[in-house]
């Protein structure tokens, strides 16, 4: 299956047959993978059981090391990713966190990571990493001399490092990461790329095609893509990935299968709902870059962003993302407020990746985690606006955003 729109509608599906109450197994197969909300399975022959327990044989035994329907889910990720497997997370932070711990993330060791990363990522690494003995090294990830330096430094303070984390598109301020160079920079220096592909999706960027080695997805956002579900998702190499089960064996941070199921059908409208949302975007950010009120427009579609060219030789099918940010005239906390109070079809929600059309304040919600003057030296000013483009009509999306901008 080579078109991803084939793949999203079937990758995953249709691995197990169903069971019977008697004995035997019943002879057909559901279209759709069902919820199993079991914890135990139970297998006729012990041999088998011990087989599973001691990792020689694929099946469920205990919920908390695997559950049918997350394999599923797992395996129609890493089949839109091309990687060869996948594990499946309770959130994306979690998803984040278990591969710096994969990656060796432990005390006496450095992570470079990019300096403007969402916000909770920035928190886990300068917090409760850096408490527990990781020094996080941050860079702009758009300077590939920087990344160098860091990872070269961090070699000489005998703090090796083990992992450089990027974004595929920064949160908030959409900025590319050149994933191909990133990867050559890491493993030069013996650390592992790791890259949040929430915002592009394998719609626009599969990452370990550029040698990445784990690529990570809040499943939250445009996976589940309807914003009723909390998950996250790690895909690497099928080697990588036992790692990091026996890591999520002790942690704990399991997917529940009907956070599974519910993403794993939102799946299956991915590339058309990209499809459209990107279109939307292009349009919607056109329109605010010719605005008045509006200082400057962040989306790497515009001709005008300083790397639009990387962009359109990174991200696929010509299309550059469904998020943008922009920056209002002499806007402020109060300012910032007003006009999202004034929105009437754009949703003021603390997410993003939805159908629904969504706008965010970072400084408020998505970075607050950070030092107000961190945020600003980083380019997260008091006028910044996160908007997720939505699959409504977008004179709608414009008009809604015209009336509030007025207001303002």
């Amino acid at each position: 299956m080579d078109s991803i729109f084939t793949t999203a509608v079937h990758a995953g599906e249709r691995g197990l047959r169903a069971v019977p109450s008697g004995p035997g197994r019943a002879d057909f197969t559901p279209v759709a993978t069902p919820i199993y909300p079991s914890v135990g399975y139970i297998y006729e022959d012990t041999e088998d059981l011990d087989a599973v327990f001691a990792g020689k044989r694929a099946g469920p035994v205990y919920i908390r090391y695997g559950n049918p329907t997350n394999s599923a889910l797992e395996a129609a990720v890493a089949a839109l990713e091309g990687g060869e497997a996948a594990l499946s997370y309770g959130s994306g932070m979690a998803a984040i966190h278990g591969a710096l711990l994969a990656a060796g993330g432990r005390a006496g060791t450095t992570v470079v990571a990019g300096q403007d990363v969402y916000g909770a990522t920035y928190a886990l690494l300068s917090r409760l990493l850096a408490s527990q003995g990781v020094t996080t090294r941050f860079v702009d990830a758009t300077d590939l001399d920087a990344v160098g330096a860091a990872l070269a430094a961090a070699h000489a303070a005998a703090a090796r490092p083990v992992a450089l984390l990027v974004e595929t598109v920064s949160n908030p301020l959409l900025k590319l990461a050149d994933l191909p160079r990133l990867a050559d920079l890491a493993h030069a220096a013996g650390a592992a790329l790791i890259v949040d592909n929430t915002f592009a999706t394998p719609y626009l960027c599969q990452p370990l095609q550029h040698a990445a080695d784990y690529v990570v997805h809040s499943a939250t956002k445009y996976l589940g893509g309807h914003g009723d579900v909390l998950g996250g998702v790690t895909v690497t190499s099928a080697e990588r990935r036992s790692a990091l089960n026996e890591i999520n064996k002790l942690v704990g941070a399991n997917l529940g299968p009907q956070e599974a199921w519910l993403i794993l059908r939102g799946i299956k409208t991915l590339p058309l709902r990209m499809a459209r949302q990107c279109e939307n975007a292009a349009q919607v950010a056109r329109w605010l870059a010719g605005h008045p009120k509006i200082r400057v427009v962040n989306y790497p579609g515009l001709p005008e962003h300083p790397q639009h060219e990387l962009a359109a030789r990174l991200l696929e099918r010509g299309a550059f993302g469904a998020m943008i940010s922009f920056d209002l005239r002499d806007g402020d906390r109060g300012r910032v407020f007003r006009f999202m109070e004034a929105l009437r079809l754009v949703l003021p929600a603390t997410t993003l990746g939805d159908v629904y059309s969504l706008v965010l304040y970072p400084a408020m919600s998505s970075h607050r985690a950070l030092p107000p003057e961190e945020r600003q030296r980083i380019g997260i000013g008091d006028g910044l606006v996160r908007l997720s483009v939505g699959i409504e009509d977008p004179e709608d999306i414009i008009g809604d955003l015209e009336q509030a901008l007025a207001v303002v």
